[in-house]
């Protein structure tokens, strides 16, 4: 079981988009889908894109460099079943958000 680190509030994630944080050496990309904050690994599996800059449509984000979907809240690809990214569990308290990481 990993670490539950404190990360950032949740106004800082608006509705409907995605903020890249640094969380003990790892980059994680942090959204907000409709009041629900989610958090994958900010590296696209494709050619290492930055996800948490790619435009979100429901949970669905799309990394900006090559157009590869992720579903934010699973991690898995819509299209293709065998790409996905780590997911981190997230837990918000008060007006914080905490991830945990190992």
């Amino acid at each position: 079981m990993g670490e539950l680190v404190k990360v950032t509030a949740v106004s800082e994630v608006p509705n409907n988009e995605g903020r890249v944080f640094e969380v003990k050496g790892q980059q994680v990309a942090l959204f907000n889908v409709d009041g629900k904050i989610c958090a994958i690994e900010n590296v696209c599996p494709h050619r290492g894109g930055p996800l948490g800059e790619g435009s979100l449509d429901g949970a669905i984000v799309t990394c900006p460099w090559h157009g590869w979907q992720f579903d934010v809240t699973t991690g898995q690809s819509p299209v293709n079943p065998a790409a996905s990214v780590k997911t981190f569990p997230c837990k918000v308290e008060g007006a914080n958000v905490s991830v945990e990481v190992e």
